[in-house]
């Protein structure tokens, strides 16, 4: 098997890489992915969550590449949609535990084929995900048996990085790396 060297890996397999090109549609779980897996209570019942910024830039710069990013989420949180909203990704699905049949259904909306999805997660309940998904990506810090399922496990963990780590490999699968600018988010 043959490799190719990434911002993030000397040893990035380059079927994979080749099968990133025709990814039309990123589909990530939240908490995990986006965030540190971890859910802070405050006394008054207020839910913290803390996301990176890189990976907020990264979400955004997928827009020069024509991939639409899409959350599926088992839970509901309005400071996930706030910040969802603020990266401008375009499907927002909360409250699902059903991610498989969201995914499916999703992709039949946009026409799309699992050659043109890669999916990102970090435990059990994304798994379904993967069934549609030419692309499996697992954080660095999964679940053993969800990182087993992936075909991309990230150099980096859910909420330090690891959605960058994904987006900027898309930007370079497009040559798009060095031409992409703006504010952090």
């Amino acid at each position: 098997m043959s490799t190719i060297k990434t911002l993030y890996t000397d040893a990035f397999s380059s079927e994979l890489f080749a099968r990133l090109a025709p990814i039309k549609l990123l589909v990530c779980d939240v908490d995990g992915v986006f965030s540190d897996g971890r859910i802070y209570l405050g006394n008054q019942g207020e839910e913290l969550k803390a996301f990176h910024t890189r990976d907020g830039y990264g979400i955004k710069s997928l827009a020069r590449c024509d991939i639409q990013v899409a959350i599926i989420t088992g839970r509901r949180s309005e400071l996930v949609q706030r910040r969802m909203r603020a990266l401008n990704v375009a499907h927002i699905i909360q409250g699902e535990e059903d991610k498989q049949g969201a995914l499916a259904q999703l992709m039949d909306t946009l026409s799309l084929k699992p050659h043109q999805v890669a999916s990102m997660g970090d435990d059990m309940p994304d798994v379904g995900m993967y069934r549609h998904s030419d692309v499996k990506i697992a954080v660095n810090d999964a679940h053993p048996y969800v990182a087993q399922q992936a075909n991309w496990i990230t150099q980096l963990n859910g909420g330090f990085g690891a959605v960058r780590e994904v987006t900027d490999t898309f930007l370079q699968v497009h040559n798009l790396l060095d031409g992409i600018h703006g504010a952090s988010m």
